[in-house]
């Protein structure tokens, strides 16, 4: 059951409110990130790679939900930096393992600090029942795309 205590211009604003915040954000950490070595999204993949250990492109195509030949793309800029190496896949000959390489390790330590400090400056500005009535409320607008199939 949908609550019809809101207008459509109201849902509206809220879209639109919501749009806005993210890519805002998005831009934000991404200038932050880049300032620290990689760009978002390239720290992301980073740290995807530092947290879970050695991957194989297919996994973190399917991670990120990118297509295979996206993540060969980044995989190929990010090794072309210096930042990660192909290794052989001891379980697969004709696949290889991205592990990161002291300099990745390096970008990716900068980059947490970084997140870090931009979720401490961001968030600092609401109180901590704020920042729960938010999660709340887009758990609710999570679970609700989960219904729609979203």
């Amino acid at each position: 059951m949908v609550p019809q205590d809101i207008s459509l211009d109201g849902r509206t604003r809220v879209a639109e409110t919501l749009r806005d915040y993210y890519l805002r954000s998005h831009r934000l950490i991404d200038r932050i990130m880049t300032a620290q070595g990689a760009s978002f999204s390239r720290a992301k993949m980073l740290m995807h790679i530092a947290r879970e250990g050695p991957s194989r492109s297919i996994d973190l195509a399917s991670s990120f939900g990118f297509a295979p030949r996206t993540v060969t793309e980044a995989i190929d800029g990010l090794e072309r930096d210096g930042l990660v190496r192909r290794d052989p896949d001891p379980d697969d000959r004709r696949a290889k393992r991205i592990t990161l390489t002291a300099e990745g390790m390096v970008v990716v330590k900068a980059a947490e600090a970084a997140r870090l400090e931009y979720i401490d400056s961001v968030f600092g500005a609401l109180s901590a029942e704020e920042c729960e009535q938010i999660v709340g409320l887009v758990n609710k607008l999570n679970d609700r795309m989960a219904e729609l199939g979203g």
